[in-house]
């Protein structure tokens, strides 16, 4: 399902009138790429809500600018240091039949029966929590699961193990290469210590 918002184009710019938007409950932002971009507005209270949904985050949105929608994605978000209040959105137009690299949410599942910590008394350790990936929008996933259920005591899961959804690929660039670490499981460092006292 396609997260819609809506926004309306920016007349005024300047930190003056951008202090005033958000007096007056609105967000001030930016889209860009493949044209021109355009400054634009948006209702605080609406974006807010969706700002705390995982999916708005990853995946493919439509914005409805001026009664007119595009596909876009969420690129950067600025937030008051104390208030509830965002202060900024960046996004960035898609092209529907182009590949897209874009952060994707991982689920960890059944690390509650994974030898390692059923009867090793490890502890699982979440060394990433998204994945870079490249894909075409339809494709793109809400998220991907890692499946815990075989992690030995003192094995890791790494990103080659990852099953990914068809069409979809890893974006491999600097530590985030097929034999990087997504989780591993551990024993507890007070139960090393005890054993170590005994």
């Amino acid at each position: 399902m396609t997260t819609t918002f809506n926004a309306t184009t920016r007349k005024t710019q300047g930190t003056g009138a951008s202090r005033r938007l958000r007096k007056a409950g609105f967000i001030p932002g930016v889209v860009y790429g493949s044209g021109d971009a355009v400054m634009i507005e948006m209702n605080h209270n609406e974006l807010y809500y969706k700002l705390r949904a995982e999916s708005f985050h990853a995946s493919v949105l439509t914005m409805n600018l001026d009664g007119q929608e595009q596909a876009v994605q969420l690129r950067a978000f600025v937030n008051h240091p104390f208030r509830q209040q965002v202060q900024h959105l960046d996004f960035q137009r898609v092209d529907l039949n182009k590949k897209i690299h874009i952060k994707v949410p991982l689920h960890f599942i059944n690390a509650d029966i994974a030898p390692g910590v059923k009867t090793g008394g490890g502890k699982i350790s979440h060394v990433m929590i998204e994945a870079d990936v490249t894909c075409l929008p339809a494709d793109l996933p809400a998220h991907i699961e890692v499946d815990l259920a075989k992690l030995e005591l003192g094995h890791s899961v790494h990103l080659a193990d990852l099953v990914l959804p068809k069409g979809v690929e890893l974006a491999a660039h600097g530590s985030h290469t097929a034999e990087a670490v997504v989780a591993t499981v551990h024993v507890p460092r007070g139960a090393v210590e005890a054993a170590a006292a005994v």
